[in-house]
């Protein structure tokens, strides 16, 4: 069945609004060009495609430029070397970020929805459990002795909490997550599915057999943390498997015991982080790549998608490949290889044949 597009179907988002275009404006922090009608009132925001007259839009890829010139958008947020391209009877609203404008404007039409406070019937509280103020307990939900919830929290259905777990202020925690060994800061949003405090896969190979190692660490999660649904992450083995304040983390993340991410990390998903492994602050890893136990990426190294890092990565280094390695010898390697193949296949004889032994 087909469908018409929405931008913030009411049916699933908070809504806010109209609001004045100087109120839009002001969130951005930008400067207002073209037309601008005495009070042009705007009801949400869409994509340059579909926006209407009374709706905000935003450019910040030279691709789309011809979207831009064809918009009939009431607004449009963009960078002022696309002003050019502003087509008559559209405000624009400039900033040299205009993704986080985009940002800013979105969740000021589609707040998060609050927490309803309260605690569902079907939840399992324990009786010397902390709950703090304006807390909502959703359905099934599962609090373990001595854990502390801090105040405005959401814990969403069939969501599990362990014993003595310590979560703080206005944490977000969807359905289907488990926590346990754990210190969570405040802001920290989990999506479902999310497993953190499990053991790490730790074991001793013996003569019999193998004899599991007790993994006696916890997780650390600092602030403003956001980790992915499904993502799993490993209690540490004898010291604390750290997630550093700011890191996003994708759906679909392995992390595993004594790992330490620093802060404002990026990591996307299927990417797998071996035990002991050391990311610095702003590190950048890209889908599905994977990094070797032990090893330590230093501030702001970026790996690609695919990438297999099987040693240390200096600090600002652009590793891809696998196995990684410095993205200038990469492709200096790669260049090399299609000369050579296109040198070779030149050389062939007519008819593409190698020369033949006529005895």
């Amino acid at each position: 069945m087909a469908h018409a597009p929405i931008t913030g179907d009411p049916r699933f988002f908070a809504q806010s609004g109209p609001l004045a275009l100087a109120r839009v404006a002001e969130a951005v922090g930008g400067t207002l060009v073209g037309a601008v009608p005495g009070e042009l009132m705007l009801v949400g925001v869409a994509p340059l495609q579909t926006a209407r007259p009374d709706q905000v839009s935003f450019l910040d890829n030279k691709r789309y430029a011809g979207a831009l010139a064809s918009t009939t958008a009431g607004a449009v947020i963009m960078h002022p070397d696309m002003q050019k391209h502003l087509p008559p009877g559209t405000v624009g609203i400039l900033t040299n970020e205009p993704y986080i404008g985009w940002a800013r404007v979105a969740s000021l039409f589609h707040p998060e929805k609050p927490a309803n406070p309260g605690i569902h019937p079907s939840a399992c509280v324990a009786p010397d459990a902390e709950i703090g103020e304006d807390c909502e307990l959703g359905p099934m939900v599962v609090i373990g002795a001595g854990a502390r919830i801090g105040p405005r929290c959401r814990i969403g259905a069939q969501t599990v909490i362990g014993p003595a777990v310590q979560i703080g202020a206005d944490a977000r925690i969807d359905c289907h997550v488990s926590v346990s060994h754990a210190l969570l800061g405040d802001r920290v949003r989990l999506l479902p599915g999310v497993r953190v405090g499990q053991d790490g896969f730790g074991f001793a190979m013996g003569a019999q057999g193998f004899v599991n190692v007790p993994q006696l660490g916890r997780v650390v999660i600092e602030d403003d943390v956001d980790i992915g649904a499904n993502t799993t992450i490993d209690r540490g083995s004898a010291q604390d498997t750290v997630i550093g304040a700011g890191t996003h983390i994708d759906n679909l993340v392995q992390i595993a015991h004594n790992v330490q991410i620093g802060r404002c990390c990026v990591i996307v998903a299927q990417v797998g982080i071996s035990g002991s492994a050391i990311l610095e602050d702003f590190v950048m890893l890209g889908g599905q790549a994977g990094v070797i136990g032990h090893a330590r990426l230093g501030r702001r190294a970026r790996i690609g998608a695919q990438a297999g890092v099987i040693a240390d990565v200096e600090a600002g280094a652009e590793f891809v490949g696998s196995p990684a390695q410095n993205s200038w010898d990469f492709f200096r390697q790669l260049a090399y290889l299609r000369r050579a193949t296109r040198e070779q296949a030149s050389r062939k004889p007519a008819g593409g044949t190698a020369d033949k032994d006529e005895n």
